[in-house]
């Protein structure tokens, strides 16, 4: 089972948001699919940002490297990969998402050629999770807000995730919106915050406490730069569990979380932290520290995987404009039942790709 080829394709994917039909972020998106020498194959994606630059990096710089090793030698896999990404300090960005996005196709041809899914590879500690949607973006509306709040409340979600740092009125109208869909759904609903790190310290402890008698199940990256110091203080000055990790979750960042007392969830995103192989390491970590797992960033169909995998996964993300990309790319989507989210039962990822949607996206193979 070793690697023979590989094919690296950037392609336009816009998350297109219900009701306004607007795209929520730029839509390119990496695809990497691998073959090895007995036919097994395995596909992994990422993207956003620099995605001209993650697909030639997959292509030209670490492809290279692994060609003809054993799918199933991950640690030697990642022993050959990460001197290329940088050979000494701490490993990030453009080189990191590169890596995630072979490593994910690795596990894949691992699963598909054991006849397991990644899920059971982590462990195999449920078949299915609870999902928690981000919808409240800032392009919808009061009376939209309330109207998606209602419609995914009555279609069985527990908790439903607002943007904030996004109203033009600064922070007070984000705390009138975050209570609009409060009210919409009274109290069978958990609410959560996400600012997207776009809020100062005193912003995010501002709104904190103008929601303070509002029941927020969490605060997802609420400060900029998501700095160890600030978080420790707003977890004990606004009084709701901190949420980290999505774009910057590497295990050596979310120990500095740890240490610092800044972290209550650890949201893992194999798109860009690595892939797999990494989001196995901070889920060792999150279980050393009695921390809940879950996941954010758009990571979706993949992110599910180790939500169900490991014991202390606890709920998923289903991100409104992603949800929409994944049913249209993926010809075997699973579809969400009263709240919760089911992992694939084919092996690997358990998903296949649309090949006519890959073709009608396609900007260029690399």
């Amino acid at each position: 089972m070793r690697i023979a080829k590989a094919t690296v394709s950037l392609h336009h994917l816009p998350m297109i948001l219900p009701l306004v039909e607007k795209p929520a972020g730029d839509g390119l998106r990496v695809i990497c699919e691998i073959e090895t020498t007995d036919g097994h194959r395995g596909f992994g994606m990422s993207g956003r940002w620099m995605a001209h630059g993650v697909a030639a990096a997959i292509k030209n710089d670490l492809l290279p490297v692994i060609k003809d090793m054993d799918i199933r030698d991950i640690e030697a896999i990642h022993g050959r990969l990460w001197p290329e990404i940088t050979p000494r300090g701490i490993r990030a960005g453009a080189g990191m998402t590169a890596l995630s996005c072979l490593d994910m196709a690795i596990w894949d041809a691992v699963g598909r050629a054991t006849g397991r899914t990644v899920a059971q590879m982590f462990g195999g500690a449920r078949k299915k999770v609870p999902v928690y949607v981000t919808f409240g973006f800032g392009v919808y509306s009061e009376d939209q807000l309330v109207q998606l709040a209602r419609e995914l409340a009555d279609q069985g979600f527990g908790c439903l995730k607002v943007l904030v740092g996004v109203a033009k009125g600064g922070v007070a109208e984000d705390a009138r919106r975050v209570k609009i869909v409060r009210d919409a759904v009274g109290d069978r609903v958990s609410i959560a915050l996400d600012a997207n790190e776009s809020l100062s310290f005193d912003q995010a402890v501002r709104l904190c406490k103008m929601l303070d008698d509002t029941d927020i199940a969490f605060f997802e990256d609420p400060v900029r730069g998501n700095d160890a110091r600030e978080l420790a203080d707003l977890r004990r000055m606004g009084r709701i569990p901190v949420a980290i990790g999505q774009f910057d979750g590497y295990a050596s960042r979310f120990r500095e979380w740890i240490e610092a007392g800044a972290i209550d969830i650890v949201m893992a995103n194999s798109m860009y932290n690595g892939g797999f192989t990494e989001t196995r390491r901070v889920a060792a970590l999150s279980q050393i520290y009695n921390l809940p797992l879950s996941d954010a960033g758009g990571g979706g169909l993949f992110s599910l995987h180790h939500v169900a995998g490991f014991r202390n996964g606890t709920m998923l993300e289903m991100h409104l404009g992603n949800a929409r990309l994944e049913r249209a790319l993926f010809t075997n989507a699973p579809e969400p039942e009263n709240g919760f989210l089911a992992v694939p039962e084919g092996p690997g990822i358990g998903l296949e790709l649309n090949r006519d949607l890959m073709r009608d996206s396609l900007i260029r193979e690399v």
